[in-house]
């Protein structure tokens, strides 16, 4: 039997927090698996003008201020706007099989609409569908019991996916265009490999806009921007640099990592490295007040509450997002072996508004500690990562003259 700790940190390194994205293979590997083909639409949880189309849906957000008024904010997607964005989702499958099939379910919709599909309002969005280690795997691995596949059989497929997806894209649809790539959790150790090996150093890195690889442990060296996991790709520090990487683990001020958390720490082979942290809500460094978007009810890939939320005292939010001005601030953080976004609630019980927000891992009424709010790093930023997706997009376009 798995011992908690040692089981937590297992969850941690299969999510993609650090280099070995995937689970170690047994010592006879399985065969490869057959190539996707990712000319199927089928195959897209996102493309633009196919149908259907995940990142189509409902983002209206409720803005609620202090003293506890409320207006709506509606959305409205950009279908002319002149850069890309390219997205491999987290851990969300719950498929009975180690890797999960190509057939989206709610899991994978759900996430396409919190984590991605605000970013159309700046980018043309582009998001595979890819065989990834799934939830089901996982929870047999912490059980002790691991299903056929999960010791980390095909440990190559969610890559060879994300790769041929990649492949398409570029041959079909980039055209020279910029793009974002954009990813959380396993998605975001997919993306590390992706850039290591096809655009680090390769023509592939002039379209490169950013990379936000959110929820992983991209190495830098100690005091450096660059040079750890990716040679030529640094973290970003201003709004307009282009061709860099934001990376982050968040976690509450006032909870920081514990000494079993993977989130934030280098790997033991990695001596001299540490986990980069970028504060969207301030590129260059300190403090700033974060933009998040919020579920405004149970509907997030965080649902851990029994009941929604109540935002603002005496009223009900009707919207599937909220925001929350000047509630969320964060800055970078360090403590012995960790760096860390650490995320402050400006609560003032005297106000009309929530003092807390959700997004903690519960199980059982127990706060996991060590994932910190790993669940909602996507959401609680989600302001600042859309207006610097626009920024950069336009001066990656200035640069290069389109």
């Amino acid at each position: 039997m798995i011992r908690p700790a040692a089981a937590a940190a297992l969850v941690l390194t299969l999510l993609g927090t650090g280099a070995a994205a995937q689970p170690e293979p047994p010592a006879t590997a399985a065969a490869p698996a057959e190539h996707n083909d990712y000319a199927k639409p089928a195959n897209w949880l996102c493309w633009p003008g196919r149908e259907p189309n995940a990142c189509e849906t409902d983002l209206t957000a409720t803005v609620v201020k202090a003293d506890g008024a409320m207006t709506v904010e509606p959305f409205k997607a950009d279908p002319q706007a002149p850069i890309d964005c390219f997205y491999v989702y987290p851990t969300v499958s719950r498929d009975p099989s180690a890797l999960s099939d190509m057939t989206p379910n709610a899991e994978e919709l759900n996430v396409v609409k919190h984590q991605l599909a605000r970013f159309g309002a700046k980018c043309r969005l582009f998001a595979p569908m890819y065989r990834q280690f799934t939830l089901t795997a996982l929870r047999s691995l912490i059980a002790g019991t691991p299903i056929p596949g999960a010791g980390g059989a095909r440990r190559e497929t969610p890559y060879q996916d994300v790769k041929d997806a990649w492949d398409y894209y570029l041959a079909h649809e980039n055209k020279g265009r910029g793009v974002v790539l954009i990813g959380h959790s396993q998605g975001s150790g997919l993306l590390t490999q992706l850039i290591k090996n096809e655009i680090d150093g390769k023509p592939a890195q002039k379209q490169l806009v950013s990379a936000l690889l959110l929820g992983t442990n991209l190495l830098v060296p100690e005091g450096k921007d660059v040079g750890g996991d990716f040679k030529s790709v640094p973290l970003c520090r201003s709004k307009t640099q282009i061709g860099c990487a934001v990376a982050y683990v968040s976690f509450r001020d006032n909870s920081p990592p514990p000494d079993n958390s993977r989130f934030g720490r280098p790997r033991s082979t990695s001596p001299g490295m540490v986990a980069a942290c970028v504060n969207p809500a301030n590129l260059s460094g300190g403090k700033g007040e974060l933009h998040g978007y919020l579920a405004a009810g149970n509907s997030a890939i965080a649902a851990n509450a029994a009941s929604p939320p109540v935002w603002a005292k005496d009223k009900t939010v009707s919207t599937p997002f909220v925001a929350v001005p000047g509630l969320l601030s964060a800055e970078c953080a360090s403590s012995p072996g960790f760096h860390y976004l650490a995320v402050h609630v400006n609560a003032d019980p005297a106000d009309a508004r929530a003092d807390d927000i959700a997004g903690d891992v519960v199980v059982g009424g127990v706060v996991f500690k060590d994932w910190g709010l790993h669940l909602i790093d996507a959401h609680v930023a989600m302001g600042d990562l859309v207006a610097l997706v626009e920024s950069q997009g336009q001066a990656w376009r200035k640069a290069t003259r389109r």
